[in-house]
């Protein structure tokens, strides 16, 4: 009896077990992953990468025991992604992480076997060759298709409806990226009557002589396009703009959070921590798949407040969120 009342207590308790779910690493004892991050940016310590770090810790994923992250960071110098993907491929890592649509194509070209997860794989994923389609990607790379397209219209529209008299705009743009979401706004504006006038900058020092030039023929509305660089440079470029007086629109949520006064796309830092999903499924073996394309609108009313401006009901009824 003792014998039998054994053996069922251990059917028992192997259901309960066999039944929870199982972290990767609880599923291969004393395995260490090794996730690589490929990006443009100069240093790990940013909210986003916080982000995916948490996100991995909520899973049970601890770097330095059960994974091991390896960074690879450009410093804005886009030359250098090749060999450092090739030096992530080389290791090798069980996953690549990217946080822009080239540091995405860019790990493609170097790999078609190790499994890639884009936080941010651009506006056109299909078009850009990384992804046979949205719903099914195919091959290695899947993540989140953000900065659409379409949204750059969306942005145009939802400053001029805040400021109705204006004429002129103002778009800061990296020379380094795609060029799809450009010419998209300048469509959008063309389509709007509005004369838009494209401040190019390559490197974050010269984002201060891009506002000045912005502003040298009188004071516009700046449109701020989709760019790495300018995010981790945001608290910077939101300043400039309330420091000439210039109503913006911005393409992530954090810009808002910083003082901006509009902001219209996925949060990034959350596109980060569900990164961290994928992740998840990929080290305990499924296969790249899509996720749903979230996007946010966020008004910050004391932003406004400074500008002189009333933000329309129009638009207070479309936020996901108002700064108040």
């Amino acid at each position: 009896m003792k014998q039998g009342a054994a053996f069922l207590a251990a059917l028992v308790l192997g259901a309960i077990i066999a039944g929870a779910p199982l972290t990767a690493a609880a599923q291969q004892p004393g395995k260490v992953f090794r996730i690589g991050i490929l990006s443009p940016a100069e240093r790990s310590s940013t909210k986003i990468f916080d982000a995916f770090r948490e996100g991995l810790r909520d899973l049970g994923y601890i770097d330095g025991q059960n994974i091991r992250i390896e960074y690879r960071l450009a410093a804005w110098d886009y030359s250098l992604l090749p060999a450092m993907a090739g030096e992530l491929v080389r290791l090798p890592v069980d996953v690549i992480v990217t946080d822009t649509q080239k540091s995405a194509l860019i790990a493609h070209e170097a790999t078609r076997a190790i499994p890639i997860v884009g936080a941010t794989l651009g506006a056109d994923p299909v078009a850009a060759g990384l992804v046979a389609s949205l719903a099914h990607p195919g091959g290695n790379v899947t993540g989140f298709s953000g900065f659409g397209v379409e949204l750059a219209g969306k942005r145009l529209q939802l400053l001029k409806e805040a400021s109705p008299a204006i004429s002129r705009m103002a778009a800061l743009w990296n020379l380094a990226m795609l060029i799809s979401v450009r010419r998209a706004t300048e469509e959008a504006a063309r389509t709007l009557g509005v004369q838009l006038r494209t401040i190019e900058v390559a490197t974050p020092d010269q984002i201060p002589a891009g506002f000045e030039a912005a502003v040298a023929g009188g004071t516009e509305p700046l449109v701020v396009l989709p760019d790495p660089m300018f995010w981790y440079e945001r608290a910077r470029i939101v300043a400039w703009a309330a420091k000439y007086r210039m109503p913006a629109v911005y393409p992530e949520r954090e810009y808002a959070d910083d003082g901006g006064l509009l902001a219209y796309n996925q949060n990034v830092s959350g596109q980060f921590r569900r990164a961290a999903g994928y992740v998840d499924k990929i080290l305990k073996g499924a296969k790249p798949a899509d996720l749903p394309i979230q996007f946010e609108l966020v008004v910050n009313l004391k932003t406004a407040k400074a500008l002189g401006l009333t933000v329309p009901p129009s638009i207070l009824a479309r936020a996901d969120e108002v700064i108040e």
